[in-house]
């Protein structure tokens, strides 16, 4: 079992490996994805905005995975005030925003989910909301649903600097792993990096970035 600290150094790594893939970048904003449901994603791209908060950055976490979303949980706030209601010109950005859930960290719920996710994502207003977010944020994270269910994700990642594609050790199989990085490429979108999670103490690096190599096919 890894410490506190174990973990801890492994996001600071992740948020350095990061940094240097954002420096060639003209965006700021991250999609964080998956090939399939429960690889760590959300816990994932929650911790890193922490941590990147830590060097003092204005960062906001946007929980787009408006079918399954976890993010108002995790920071225990409501989600009745959310991304869907902005998308959808119920309520402002505004009212939607929860600041400072942590340190220099703010939030938007998913909001309501919509009979439309895919639609509302793709739509002018998320790409004109994504540059006015741009203005206010140094990094915005966008957490989104598994490549393989929807294609949620690859209406956003154009628009984005690029994707953080998380999986998860001995649960990612390697066609499903295959076909997240065949869609982030056909898409038109930047793969950032591939965060391995779930490593066991011997097994490797936690939170390896940048490297897929190691996933194994499962049959």
């Amino acid at each position: 079992k890894r410490t506190a600290f174990q973990v801890m150094e492994a996001y600071k790594m992740i948020r350095t490996n990061l940094l240097f893939s954002l420096a060639t970048t003209d965006s700021r904003v991250v999609v964080f994805s998956s090939a399939e449901p429960s690889a760590g994603k959300s816990t994932l791209s929650a911790n890193l905005a922490i941590v990147m908060a830590q060097t003092g950055a204005r960062v906001l976490l946007v929980d787009a995975d408006m079918r399954k979303p976890s993010q108002h949980r995790n920071f225990k706030k409501t989600r009745s005030l959310g991304l869907s209601k902005v998308l959808g010109g119920l309520n402002t950005l505004d009212e939607c925003l929860h600041h400072n859930v942590k340190p220099n960290v703010d939030l938007i719920t998913s909001g309501p989910t919509p009979p439309n996710p895919s639609e509302l994502l793709g739509s002018a207003r998320m790409k004109s909301l994504l540059e006015e977010l741009e203005n206010r944020y140094d990094y915005i994270f966008v957490d989104m649903p598994p490549l393989c269910v929807v294609a949620d994700a690859l209406v956003v990642a154009p628009n984005a600097a690029g994707v953080v594609l998380v999986a998860r050790h001995n649960q990612t199989m390697y066609d499903e792993f295959s076909e997240a990085l065949e869609k982030v490429e056909t898409s038109g979108a930047k793969l950032l990096g591939v965060v391995l999670t779930d490593m066991k103490v011997g097994t490797g690096n936690y939170g390896r970035y940048g490297r897929y190599g190691r996933y194994e096919r499962r049959r």
